[in-house]
């Protein structure tokens, strides 16, 4: 049992960096891409989260864009190109840079994004869930030296 063990675990090690790395990325380009496509589900609560003066007809657009260089950074093609991680380093560092912002309408917006203490509503929940690719970012972010 233990040799069968030592064996599944090391197909899904094998198997789950690059599984991760696809997988984060599609996320990343897929939902980008539905804001400068006019799609997002999201838009509505971009918009209603950069109150302060920022114009979201053209931040929406550039967010959407922002999110698809950062998929295509974690996907990483530049470890195909002969290019080390830099592409993966630079994709979490964008992530890092977009994921606060990503946290603000659970504060600004608590009308919409929760239907009482601790029960987050839809938006909510999609907000929280970001939760996990700082999680995964991370542990790629851990790997890039491997």
């Amino acid at each position: 049992m233990d040799r069968l063990d030592e064996r599944i675990s090391g197909v899904m090690r094998a198997l789950g960096e690059p599984t991760l790395r696809i997988g984060l990325g599609v996320v990343f380009v897929w939902f980008g891409l539905l804001k400068p496509l006019g799609v997002s589900p999201a838009a509505g609560l971009v918009r209603e989260t950069v109150y302060w003066g920022v114009d979201p007809d053209w931040f929406i657009p550039v967010l959407g864009w922002w999110e698809v260089l950062i998929g295509v950074c974690l996907i990483d093609p530049g470890r195909w190109l002969g290019l080390g991680r830099w592409m993966t380093r630079a994709g979490i560092l964008l992530l890092f840079l977009q994921m606060p912002g990503t946290f603000l309408p659970l504060v600004l917006l608590p009308e919409v994004t929760w239907q009482r203490a601790l029960a987050p509503t839809m938006e909510g929940q999609y907000i929280i869930k970001n939760l996990v690719l700082i999680g995964a970012a991370l542990y790629l972010g851990g790997r890039v030296r491997e």
